[in-house]
């Protein structure tokens, strides 16, 4: 079984997917460079611009069972794609904490507000998790992980996450 961990960047992915122990884990920035998927760099972004069909070439190539964590994980051809959210407010705090530009940041608020992974996931997986990491150690995130990998993935609905109230109070 091919499992992605994902989500808008600060959510979680690579502190948690670190501490699952069931199976292998391939951070998928690790293979970008080696699979010669970097096809140029966004100047503005300040990010490699990745051509993910070769990228999910590769991975298709790769044996066994694994968890891929990346923020595009969920577009390389998984069996399960598990989105990790965090509330907008809490994830801007990280990022600005990261010293990340004001516009970087809010470009990544703005996408976790409005589930940007989350759709793209569902549209590409053919099932999706959704968990809140918000307040939540990687050890309970991993947990959850763990949980999901085993194959209860019905505690782990697509829609229990909701930052609408959130975003409503921005205005």
């Amino acid at each position: 079984m091919r499992v992605a961990v994902t989500g808008t960047p600060g959510v979680g992915k690579t502190s948690s997917s670190s501490l699952v122990r069931s199976v292998k884990v391939v951070h998928v920035n690790d293979i970008v460079d080696d699979c010669g998927a970097v096809v140029g760099f966004d100047e503005r972004r300040k990010t490699k611009e990745v051509d993910v069909k070769k990228l999910g070439k590769a991975v298709s190539k790769m044996d066994g069972d694994m968890l891929l964590e990346g923020h595009f994980a969920h577009l390389l051809g998984v069996d399960v794609a598990i989105v990790l959210r965090c509330s907008p407010k809490v994830l801007g705090e990280r990022l600005a904490s990261k010293g990340w530009s004001p516009a970087k940041v809010r470009e990544n608020v703005e996408a976790e507000a409005v589930d940007v992974i989350l759709v793209e996931a569902v549209e590409n997986a053919p099932a999706v998790c959704e968990i809140d990491t918000t307040g939540k150690t990687p050890e309970q995130v991993a947990a959850s992980i763990e949980e999901i990998i085993a194959g209860e993935i019905e505690k782990y609905p697509v829609g229990n996450v909701d930052w609408s109230k959130e975003v409503l109070d921005w205005f």
